[in-house]
């Protein structure tokens, strides 16, 4: 008899299995790439999952792809064989490449208007709503971790360097004056470093100090735009920063994001990253959160005496057909606009925010979250939305950036600045030279999108 009812136990959970693996594959499957590494990814796709537990007609599935470029370069190679995912997370600096993918893209406004699905897009910060719209004010990707570039330091090397934990460097003056006090004193091995240093050092530097990164509003009047890159105060910041790295004050972290580790390890006490850096910075700065400070970027004050708004970076997520002429099915598009309801949600995007330090892209989000306290609570975490809303209104140079292939773009500038930070150029030979080779990308991009 006990024989028996173990059999009948074991017949009855192959059923219950069998019957929950029939349930999930009767679901609307619908693959979702995204870019993020851990934390980030896992609490990204913690999102997902909890989209899958609120209805049972989809199925999100969240994958990883590598880095930002990798899963650009995955999600078209997917395109073009007929299998890409129904959603890519793709990062800022590719908007104006996938605005230009005919065919391959749905745009967000139509989707919106064919599934029903409402999202008040008026809600959310201007700068990021502008970023993702064309001229005319339609939206074409969904925005969600946006972020903008800050400063963090370490407040356990400034107290051994003799330096004020509480009164960051808000100038390059008091900055490069910090991390020549903290190198004297060995209070860390790095005085400064930066992460993804052509988006913090050339155009998060830009908008701070009101100048052009390239004509026709940084591409967002039209293709035809070049770079202006080269400027005297552009040469002069790089200057600052070779001049910086001879005398040992400022490290070169590398490509990308590579240079958060040298802040993460200690080894670096102050560090331009993103603000969605801020989840791994206070998880792993030796000694603790409370010794991460956070402030706004320095500038140059005799060029501006009031620096200007940041600019997002980030990503938002795209809408891909299967493949060349394979649109989707009607069940597929309406399972993405429910997703992109489910994550729109004003609780969704501040519970974001809090847990990774990306902006809160809903102004609703910012007031929930502030009126609990938080940012009381954790000091600095207002900081990325503060650099983006209380510096004025937006202009021609600080609403973003909009230039075809700017990926490439982004490898040119970074392999010149290097040649410069090793001392085989100069400042200037290296910031025209990134102006010739990245205005032959534009033509290209320009050319091919007639």
């Amino acid at each position: 008899m006990l024989r028996r009812t173990a059999m009948f136990a074991t017949t009855a959970a192959a059923i219950a299995l069998a019957a929950g693996s029939v349930s999930a594959q009767a679901r609307v499957q619908i693959d979702f790439w995204h870019g993020l590494t851990q934390p980030l990814g896992g609490m990204l796709e913690q999102i997902a999952a909890d989209f899958n537990a609120s209805q049972t007609k989809y199925q999100v599935n969240a994958s990883f792809k590598g880095a930002y470029p990798e899963t650009m370069v995955a999600a078209i190679a997917a395109f073009r064989a007929g299998n890409s995912p129904h959603v890519v997370q793709m990062f800022e600096v590719g908007t104006a490449t996938m605005m230009a993918a005919r065919g391959a893209v749905k745009p967000l406004h139509e989707l919106l208007a064919e599934t029903g699905v409402q999202i008040d897009f008026n809600d959310y910060l201007p700068g990021v709503r502008g970023y993702y719209s064309l001229v005319d004010g339609r939206i074409m990707s969904m925005p969600f971790n946006s972020s903008t570039t800050i400063t963090f330091y370490n407040k356990d090397a400034f107290r051994k360097a003799g330096l004020d934990p509480e009164k960051p460097p808000t100038t390059w003056a008091e900055t490069r004056k910090a991390a020549q006090q903290i190198r004297a004193t060995n209070a860390a091995p790095c005085g400064l470093t930066t992460a993804w240093p052509t988006w913090a050092q050339i155009e998060q530097f830009s908008s701070l100090h009101n100048v052009p990164l390239a004509t026709k509003a940084n591409g967002l009047e039209g293709m035809d735009t070049e770079l202006r890159i080269n400027s005297p105060l552009h040469v002069r910041h790089l200057q600052t920063l070779i001049d910086m790295t001879k005398e040992g004050s400022f490290k070169y972290g590398g490509r990308d994001g590579a240079g958060d580790a040298l802040f993460a390890s200690g080894e670096c006490a102050i560090i331009h990253a993103s603000s969605g850096f801020r989840a791994r910075a206070l998880r792993e700065v030796p000694g603790g959160a409370a010794n991460v400070g956070f402030a706004f970027l320095p500038h140059y004050e005799d060029a501006i005496a009031t620096p200007r708004n940041s600019i997002i970076g980030g990503a938002s997520f795209w809408t891909l057909q299967k493949g060349p002429n394979q649109p989707r099915s009607k069940d597929e598009f309406q399972g993405i606009a429910e997703f992109y309801r489910f994550m729109s949600q004003p609780a969704v995007a501040a519970k974001w925010h809090t847990d990774t330090g990306f902006l809160p892209v809903r102004k609703t989000a910012f007031e929930q979250v502030r009126t609990t306290g938080y940012y009381q609570q954790n000091p600095g975490a207002d900081i990325p939305v503060r650099q983006m809303l209380e510096r004025g209104d937006t202009t021609p140079n600080t609403m973003g950036l909009r230039l075809g292939n700017m990926p490439q773009i982004r490898v040119v500038m970074q392999e010149e600045i290097e040649r410069a930070l090793q001392g085989q150029i100069t400042a200037q030979q290296a910031l025209d030279a990134a102006v010739q080779r990245g205005n032959q990308i534009l033509r290209d991009f320009e050319r091919a999108n007639r």
